[in-house]
């Protein structure tokens, strides 16, 4: 039997990327990757309609909930740690994997523009809360394939629609 070890946190960001741009391809998204390291976003998406500018991130199952932290953190030596958030000047969505589900999820900046996380219901909250509750099924990474375009060069919706109707 199989026991994943404990990854560091390099080591989780170098599997989300490889996770997510390999779903992407399954779904027909052309994925490219910076040549430099440090830049704010860590794959490019090519929907056919668009290049999109995806930052990676690592998902933590917690419950029935997906905690994905948004906020970056670095180390300078004279500045000490710095943490910053995206906003839709820097990229267009953010994407996460979620190794305990196997699942990758995509979240448009512009909906989570300058948040430190976010937490993905996969079941309805026991309080029956509705307001502010994002459910994890609503953010598919298949929803960036949607955003292609056809080869006649008119840009069409792929797949089902709204966007959040596909798994």
């Amino acid at each position: 039997m199989f026991v994943p070890i404990e990854l560091t946190t390099s080591q989780k960001g170098g599997v989300a990327e490889l996770k997510i741009a390999a779903e992407a391809s399954d779904l027909g998204v052309d994925v490219y990757r910076p040549m430099i390291d440090g830049a704010r976003c860590d794959l490019i998406f090519d929907t056919g309609a668009q290049l999109l500018r995806i930052q990676c991130k690592w998902a933590a199952l917690n419950g029935e909930v997906v905690v994905i932290r948004l906020r970056p953190c670095r180390h300078t030596p004279s500045r000490g740690y710095i943490r910053t958030t995206y906003s839709a000047d820097e990229i267009d969505g953010i994407a996460a994997y979620c190794r305990e589900l196997e699942r990758c999820s995509f979240l448009p900046i512009r909906e989570f523009d300058c948040r430190s996380h976010v937490h993905l219901r996969l079941a309805p909250a026991r309080n029956n809360q509705m307001v502010g509750v994002k459910m994890a099924v609503d953010y598919p990474l298949g929803a960036v394939a949607q955003l292609g375009e056809r080869r006649h060069g008119m840009a069409e919706a792929r797949g089902s629609s709204p966007l959040s109707s596909i798994r």
